[in-house]
This record gives C-alpha cells, structure tokens and sequence, in this order.
C-alpha cells in the first residue's frame, strides 16, 4: 500500500513539474524576469520538504524560537543580543551535519534531526532589518514555501512594518500562515491574552478569517519548563496538519495553489493588456475615421472656395460677352470709323485693346479678392486636421501602466512607443518643410522661396495663396492672351460671327482649366498632407500589428496551464 502510495506521488509530483516548467517558459515569454525566477525557484523546490519559512522583525526571536521547535541541545540558529541573521539559512535533514553555501544570501544547513525528514526550516532576516536587499530576498523566498510561521514579540505585537509584510504574505501569495508569540514569559498572562487578541483581530481585520496563535516562550522550553512553554500547541498542530507522512501531498497542493496564483496574476495582466489593446485599435481607428472625416471637411471647403472663384470669373465673361457682341455689331464699328475717318482698322484695334485689358483687370482683381477670402476658410481646415490629431496623440489613454506587474516591460515599450510619436508629430507641426515640399508640388520651392515661419501649420494658408494665385494669374493670363489673338485682322461685320464663337469657346476652355487645376491641386494637397499626418504613426501601426499576436499567443499558452493546474489541483484533493 505505502509502496502504492509512494508511486502516486511520484506520478503528481513529475505531473506538477511540467505544468510548472511549462509556466516558467511563459514567464520566460512575457519578459518578466522576476516571476520566471519566482516560477524556477518554486520547480526547483518540488522535490525538497515542506518548508516553514519563519519570518518576523528584528529581536522577535525566530532563531530562539527554532531553536526550542528543533528540541536539541545544539543551537542551530546563532542567538545574540545583536542582529544576526544575515543570510536566509534553510536548515534540513542529512545523516551527517554540515552546511553548504548556496550563494550570498543563502546557505543550507542540514542535521541528523529526525523532525527534518519530514520539514526544512527557514530562518530569515527580520522583515525591519537595515541590511541591504534582506527583506528582498526573504520576499524572494515567500512563494517557495509551504507554511508560513509569523513570529511577533509578545509585549509588542503591533509594529508596522511585521503587518506590512503580513499583508504582502496574506494578499500578494495567499499563504498558510500561523502566528507565533514568543517570550510570553516576559509579560503577565492578562497582558499576553490581550496581545492574542490583538493580533487575531488585527488578522480577521486584514482577511484571515480564522488566525491560529501559539503564544510561546523558548526560554522556558530550552530550560526544561516544558510545560509552561506553549510549544505542546504548536508541536500538535504539526504532528496533526503536516507531519506524519501527509508532508508531500501538502507540499504539492501548496506548488499548484502557488502555480494558479501566478497563474492569476498573469491572467488579470492579460486582460489589462488586451483592454490596453482594444483601446490602442480603437484609438487608431479614430485617428483614421478623423482624418477621412477632416479630408472631407476641407475638400468641402475646396468646393466652396472654386464656387466663388468660378462664379466671378462666369459673372466677369458674361459681361464682357455682351460688350463684345455689342462692339463687334455694324453699328458699332461705323461710329468708331468716324472718329478717325483714314483709320478704320486702328480704332477697332484700339477698342479691342481696351477691352482685353479691362477684361484682364476685372479678372484678376475680382478673383484675387475671393480668393483671399476663401483661402484663410481652407487653410484652417487644413490646420484643423492636424490640431485635431495632436490633441487625440496627448490625450491618449494609458491602460497599462509601467508599473504593472506582470508586463510592465511591454508597457514601458508601448510608453516610449507613444512618447516617440507624440515627440516626432511636434517636429512634423512644426516643419515648414511639411507643408512645402516638392513632393506636394512640383514647384513648390519656387512658389514659396521666401516662407519663413516657425511653425508648419502657420505656412498652410501662405502656401495655399501662393500656389491658387500662381495658377488664377497664369490661367487668367492665357486666356487673355488667347482673346486678344482673336482680334487681329478684324473688319467690319466679317469675322463678327467667328470672333464670339472663339471668345466664347476660349473662356470656357479657360474655365475649365481653372477649375481642374486647382481642384487638382488643393485636392492634391489635402491629400497628402493626410497621408503625411497618417505616416507618423508606422510605429505605432508595428506595435499594434505585433500586439494582436502576441496576446493570441500569449492568452492560449495561459489558458491551456491554467487549465492544467485546475485539474491537478481537483486530483489532489481526492
């Protein structure tokens, strides 16, 4: 039967050990260092003793106290007026006494102690100690053990910094902890019992729901006053709860329970990161929605400002028209034959002449002043998308903290991540070459060779007026250049027909070059500049595209061991 018994163990034991290898690899996976070596320690302890880690301040006498629990002569743990204990000292069984120094702040100490077969017992630094990195390192060793025994000094059982410690111990691992009061001897019983009840409310009051005390004095156990020493209580609860060959199954019970808290923990990261995530996708998305949305905005804005422009221009041409055709009629010409008889020719060339260059003046004043008015109404919107998107970059959402747990190097990278792109879109608002460049018109550099701004934005609507002018003149241009060709060699009555037809089908050929170049051209530019506002967020973009499978990776790895260890944890209850 025992034989059997030993065979089972043996089986959970190697089954435990590969779900705690397995959950190693993840932690190794997520980057987070010091729960992979809390996940190695807690393997390579599976096959040691149940382990006692007794903690407590500093002179609350843990090596007193383990001293008279280990009932030998030997002093195991040096006792002093002084601080001692500088080192974690784990103290197991062997045939033969000796100590083995695992590093700096660990060595094992084993001795022929027959209650060792079945227990080791850790000594550590007091939890107030002033040592460097003791309190770390005995917080290193908390997840490993099995049974947590809390020593306080009786007269005084209320310090700060031993509940502190309680409450990483009880909250952070959710261990097995009973609550020792050494040197009872030192107080009267009245004042003892009302300690104990001290610290059992003080316990219930931080979530232990039924707090077991063992008031002690190993003065009078290492004395021989056995009886009055309180250590019967303690030695029974062992030999009832631990010892006695139920050691073992406890010890794996304890990894499994310590295996889903840190299976836990990483499941409640998972789904920070995953909200971080959503929130991150949701984030971009509303960039995009923003910039399609402003996009529409200004190319409305683009649509107004050529309505105005081309209602001018169609209000100026139909004036003219009608001057035209009027001053091309039989009775026209003949009037103005009189005023130079011999000179027919040279007074309707003179007419002509006036008559292109007021057309050229009402063009470009009439245009020129709409378009100042319209351009600023662009230019703002244009100005708009990207203000917009600066906005929505600094009141990102950070879900995630550096300070997280589980994943606070992930969240540290998503940190620099965002710090680069709120840092690199300040530069792109604020350079001029942005909004100028050639690779947003071709003649861009010549068009605006004397901008100087110290702001990007600010050069929007400079740029905008720069080009829509350069493109009204030279259309406008054109098509004077054109009417006024069409004059030469006109006679009275003979080309009348002819000189309106070609007015008319050059100013409409005007208009519409008007019309698709700067369509063409501020459309161009809106869309550009959008496509510029977009690419400062490649990184960003990687990041996400790199989240999405990490997470899918990372949440299938956990959920498979959580798994595992529920259904270990259920066969070891049977």
């Amino acid at each position: 039967m025992k034989s059997l018994i030993n065979q089972s163990l043996q089986q959970y034991r190697g089954n435990v050990d590969e779900i705690i290898k397995d959950l190693h690899h993840l932690t190794v996976s997520i980057g987070n260092e010091e729960l992979a070596k809390t996940v190695s320690d807690l393997r390579n302890r599976i096959n040691e003793p149940f382990m006692f880690v007794i903690v407590g301040e500093v002179k609350a006498g843990k090596s007193s106290f383990i001293n008279a629990l280990l009932e030998t002569e030997k002093e195991i743990c040096k006792v002093s007026p002084a601080p001692c204990t500088d080192t974690i000292q784990q103290i197991m069984f062997d045939e033969k006494e000796h100590t083995q120094v695992i590093n700096p702040w660990l060595k094992q100490l084993f001795y022929p102690i027959d209650i060792l077969k079945e227990i080791a017992i850790v000594d550590t630094p007091g939890t107030n100690t002033i040592i460097e990195k003791h309190q770390e390192i005995t917080e290193q060793f908390i997840p490993a053990s099995d049974l947590i025994v809390f020593v306080f000094e009786s007269k005084n059982p209320y310090r700060q910094s031993a509940w502190d410690f309680f409450q990483f111990i009880h909250q952070d691992w959710r261990k097995k902890i009973i609550f020792v009061l050494q040197q009872k001897d030192l107080l009267p019983a009245a004042d003892l019992a009302i300690n104990v009840q001290g610290v059992q409310d003080a316990a219930q009051k931080k979530g232990l729901t039924h707090p077991l005390i063992f008031p002690v004095s190993a003065k009078d156990e290492l004395e021989g006053r056995k009886s009055d020493s309180g250590f019967d209580d303690i030695r029974t609860y062992i030999q009832e709860n631990i010892t006695g060959g139920k050691a073992p199954l406890l010890k794996l019970r304890n990894n499994v329970e310590t295996g889903l808290n840190i299976a836990e923990r990483i499941g409640k990261g998972i789904t920070l990161r995953q909200e971080q995530f959503r929130y991150d996708t949701a984030f971009r998305e509303d960039i995009r929605q923003t910039l399609v949305q402003q996009e529409l905005k200004s190319n409305h804005q683009v649509d107004i400002l050529l309505e105005t422009l081309l209602g001018g221009y169609d209000k100026i041409i139909m004036r003219k028209e009608r001057e035209l055709e009027e001053g091309l009629s039989v009775f026209a010409l003949v009037k103005r034959s009189f005023v130079s008889l011999f000179s027919k020719e040279s007074s309707s060339k003179e007419w002509f002449s006036h008559f292109v260059k007021d057309m050229e003046t009402e063009l470009n004043n009439t245009l020129r002043s709409r378009l100042n008015d319209g351009i600023n109404d662009l230019a703002e919107s244009i100005q708009q998308m990207a203000k917009m998107i600066d906005l929505k970059i600094k009141s990102s959402k950070t879900i995630l903290k550096n300070d997280n747990e589980i994943f606070d190097d992930i969240a540290d990278k998503r940190s620099n991540i965002l710090k680069e792109l709120q840092d690199a879109f300040a530069r792109f608002m604020s350079g001029t070459e942005n909004f100028t460049g050639a690779d947003i018109f071709e003649d861009g550099k010549s068009l605006t060779p004397n901008i100087v701004t110290g702001s990007g934005l600010a050069v929007i609507g400079v740029v905008l007026a720069a080009v829509t002018k350069v493109a009204v003149l030279d259309i406008t241009g054109g098509v004077i250049a054109t009417v006024g060709l069409l004059f030469a060699g006109v006679t009275i009555g003979v080309n009348r027909g002819k000189v309106l037809s070609n007015f008319r089908k050059e100013t409409a050929a005007g208009r519409k070059k008007l019309q698709e170049e700067l369509e063409d051209k501020l459309r161009t530019y809106i869309r550009v500049i959008k496509q510029k506002i977009d690419g400062n967020f490649v990184g960003f973009d990687a990041m996400i595209q790199n989240e999405a499978e990490q997470i899918r990776i990372i949440q299938m790895n956990h959920e498979a061991i959580d798994t595992r260890l529920h259904k270990m944890q259920e066969t070891l209850k049977n």
